[in-house]
């Protein structure tokens, strides 16, 4: 027998089957902890003298870690989005960075309920291209550890878990020291201090190591790009911009 389906659910079924459209639409019965939990992020605009590295209306200052040009989508009118497919499609700046700088950026994870652990809304934002604050579907976690979102990716777990829901736009504001070098010999160890969602996770935190897992590598005494981690998962960013700080 043909079933017939009402126009009404007929929308419905091809929205569902859009990809993207489940993963930032409803919760479904998930546990919402607090109501500000479900207020986007409020988009911070770039001071002056800022280094605009994505307003929502191109991909200009990106290629990809391979240096082709970006399998990134431009969506919503602000945002760009990381393929959900295989292979790894990260995003690096054409610009390098050194020193002492403070950068902002804002994203949201998709809501995957199917999925758990690392396989949520995973990425990363890669100071210098080497060491990571991830990215990550950590909403309700009590003790958030070291591969949580807001860690500084296996080096230090948050303070605490300032995770707003999946689906929600959440914003980082890293202070970011480079190594220092002296004679080619390492005097002192990048440092991050991080605030997610205007809350303190990271003071001034010592890296002690030269690329966190997944890093693009190279020589920690040059400068570096900042690196968006593709995870195949379909996080999303918009605002991003940098400001160079004396130290």
């Amino acid at each position: 027998m043909r079933s017939t389906i009402g126009m009404g659910s007929l929308a419905v079924f091809l929205a569902l089957s859009t990809p993207g459209f489940a993963q930032f639409g409803g919760l479904g019965d998930l546990e919402i902890a607090r109501p500000e939990d479900l207020q986007h992020v409020e988009s911070v605009p770039p001071p002056e003298g800022a280094i605009i590295l994505f307003d929502g209306s191109n991909l200009d200052e990106w290629v990809q870690i391979d240096g082709q040009p970006p399998a990134w989508t431009l969506v919503g009118g602000d945002a760009m989005q990381a393929p959900a497919r295989g292979g790894d499609f990260g995003l690096k700046t054409r610009r390098t960075f050194d020193g002492h700088y403070r950068l902002h950026v804002e994203f949201r994870v998709p809501y995957q309920p199917e999925l758990a652990g690392q396989a949520r809304g995973n990425s990363g934002v890669y100071n210098q291209g080497r060491y990571e604050v991830q990215i990550l579907d950590s909403y309700g976690l009590a003790q958030p550890q070291s591969n949580d979102c807001g860690a500084i990716y296996e080096v230090a777990a948050p303070r605490v878990n300032a995770c707003k829901a999946p689906t929600i736009w959440q914003s980082y504001d890293i202070e970011f020291h480079a190594p220092v070098f002296r004679d080619g010999q390492k005097v002192e160890p990048a440092r991050m201090t991080v605030h997610h969602n205007g809350v303190l996770i990271h003071d001034h935190v010592p890296i002690p190591v030269d690329n966190t897992r997944s890093g693009l590598g190279g020589d920690p005494s040059t400068p570096g790009p900042l690196h968006l981690q593709d995870h195949s998962d379909p996080v999303q960013f918009r605002n991003i911009w940098l400001v160079p700080l004396d130290d």
